[in-house]
């Protein structure tokens, strides 16, 4: 099952998550698929107190480890690219502590698909040394963590 349909995941809860409830089989950029899924998330995590939101994500990383380390095992295939819960917890991530205007929201998008896309020190190094759950969700964390802390240098100047 090295591409599963939609019609799989529907039967198979843990890989409907990792597949971003559908959106990582997108034949086109399936991990900016995912990231789109996840933003409106990111509406609701800023309603929650900071310490809160932060226990969310590392729930959803923790999460996350453990369904892309499922569905890899079921596909077969090391960091499928349809797997995109990574890419969830990832831009979650960039938003911590943002306000959320329409600039920063495609500021950090855009911020956080450069992260992961073009993988910088250390991200990459990450992503080539680091296997399994943990090695695909960690090089998105690591990307979420980049993207942040330029949304903070960005607002911190007053860019955003």
């Amino acid at each position: 099952m090295a591409d599963p349909t939609l019609q799989q995941l529907l039967r198979e809860p843990r890989m409907l998550l990792a597949f971003g409830f559908g959106s990582g089989l997108s034949p086109v950029v399936p991990g900016t698929m995912g990231t789109l899924v996840g933003l409106p998330a990111i509406w609701l995590l800023a309603l929650l107190p900071l310490p809160i939101a932060l226990v969310v994500i590392a729930l959803a990383a923790i999460l996350g480890v453990y369904l892309c380390e499922y569905s890899s095992r079921q596909l077969g295939v090391h960091d499928h690219k349809g797997i995109v819960w990574d890419e969830f917890v990832g831009v979650w991530i960039t938003f911590l502590a943002v306000p959320l205007t329409w600039p920063a929201v495609v500021a950090g998008f855009v911020i956080f698909r450069f992260f992961d896309m073009v993988k910088p020190w250390p991200i990459c190094v990450a992503d080539r040394k680091v296997h399994g759950g943990f090695g695909i969700m960690f090089d998105d964390l690591l990307a979420g963590l980049a993207a942040l802390g330029t949304m903070q240098t960005l607002i911190y100047f007053s860019i955003l």
